[in-house]
């Protein structure tokens, strides 16, 4: 993977994190109504789209999407100082790279990570999970569950 597929990766991670925090919905669920295809295009246009702030990107998507607001509110929740949107997409583009195999496509793994329970763990900005070692963030996800 390239460089630029990299940041790619990152800037869309991130978007994802962006639009969930505004519509209070689950970045599974964000993932979800996008689709692969979405996704896909997502990935595409993140080279260009990165000049662009994440508001006007995401009022897009959300009005083209019919995104619903909902009640899944990891920030107004949060007791201590929240990450950022990038420090979080860092957090997934990590761990994306860390379990994806050469034969595997990024979108799909993409998709599989957002989708996993990992998600929800790290949304909960009042653990530690956010902030673990990227190491015990892959084989958590790889076992399925968060390791003791």
């Amino acid at each position: 993977m390239t460089d630029i597929q990299k940041d790619d990766l990152f800037y869309v991670c991130s978007l994802i994190e962006f639009i969930s925090r505004k519509t209070k919905n689950k970045r599974s669920t964000i993932v979800k109504i996008l689709g692969k295809k979405e996704l896909s295009r997502q990935l595409s246009l993140a080279e260009v789209n990165h000049c662009l702030s994440f508001e006007q990107v995401s009022d897009e998507l959300i009005e083209y999407f019919n995104i619903a607001y909902g009640e899944f509110d990891s920030v107004g929740e949060c007791k201590y100082t929240l990450p950022s949107v990038q420090s979080i997409g860092k957090v997934y583009q990590r761990l994306i790279l860390s379990v994806i195999s050469e034969e595997d496509n990024i979108v799909d793994v993409l998709y599989e990570v957002f989708c996993s329970y990992i998600s929800d763990e790290i949304s909960d900005f009042n653990s530690s999970v956010y902030y673990s070692n990227p190491d015990y963030l892959k084989w958590s996800y790889l076992e399925g569950k968060l390791l003791d």
